[in-house]
């Protein structure tokens, strides 16, 4: 046997899947920012746009991306550091 743990249950491991799952969110940010922006512009240039449209057009457009890129990213943390693995093992077992 190793002496190691699995997953995020080694201080090291998850100190940095913690911080690459960070930088992922950074990017969705920054990508959720810029949904938005491009989103608002499309909708001014259609004419003129209400204050609650744009309020539920930040809103919706801005946590959609920000929740798929938090899962996705989720997924990724998930795969990265073993517990995928440590999952499928306890269903190969039998009853």
């Amino acid at each position: 046997m190793t002496d190691r743990k699995p997953g995020l249950d080694d201080p090291d491991r998850a100190a940095f899947a913690w911080a690459r799952y960070r930088r992922m969110m950074r990017w969705t940010a920054l990508a959720a920012g810029l949904g938005v922006v491009l989103a608002l512009l499309w909708l001014d240039a259609r004419g003129p746009l209400p204050l609650h449209m744009a309020i539920a057009t930040t809103a919706g457009v801005g946590l959609t991306i920000l929740l798929g890129g938090a899962l996705m990213g989720l997924v990724f943390l998930s795969a990265g550091t073993g517990h995928d693995e440590e999952a499928d093992r306890f269903m190969d077992r039998d009853p």
